[in-house]
């Protein structure tokens, strides 16, 4: 085989608000955790165990205002994606490593619901909205 393959596809629940940051030039990036859960049975205690893991998303511009506007700390979204790793230097002189699932498409996988009945429905996100990275430049990130 010679090709490669850098592919990840996610459902979790995210475990933060997005957090957007700017940049001159109009272009932007948010970033959020998403929580993935695997259970399964001790076999020798008979005991559910459920362990979870952290992914760092990102995403960037039109798909990030997207996220902003529509999720919320504990919605369901189906990702996928590359993982990239990349390093910086912090303000201490320390060399700090991070690695992040880079997102191309999303699926939001539930229904915001409007807590007063009484307003009109809010401008959210139905189920299955989803989003497809489609001509967005590969760009690395401005930083």
């Amino acid at each position: 085989m010679s090709g490669t393959l850098n592919k990840v596809m996610l459902i979790g629940h995210l475990g933060d608000e997005v957090k957007m940051h700017y940049f001159d030039g109009g272009n932007c990036i948010g970033r959020f955790p998403l929580a993935t859960n695997e259970t399964y049975i001790n076999k020798s205690t008979n005991e559910k165990i459920t362990s979870t893991e952290w992914h760092n998303l990102v995403v960037r511009n039109k798909a990030a205002e997207i996220c902003e506007k529509y999720l919320s700390k504990g919605d369901k979204i189906y990702v996928e994606g590359r993982i990239k790793s990349r390093q910086w230097q912090a303000e201490d002189g320390t060399t700090k490593f991070t690695t992040e699932i880079q997102v191309t498409e999303f699926t939001f996988l539930n229904v915001k619901k409007d807590l007063d009945s009484n307003r009109q429905p809010s401008a959210s996100a139905p189920k299955g909205t989803s989003y497809e990275r489609g001509d967005l430049p590969e760009n690395d990130l401005p930083f």
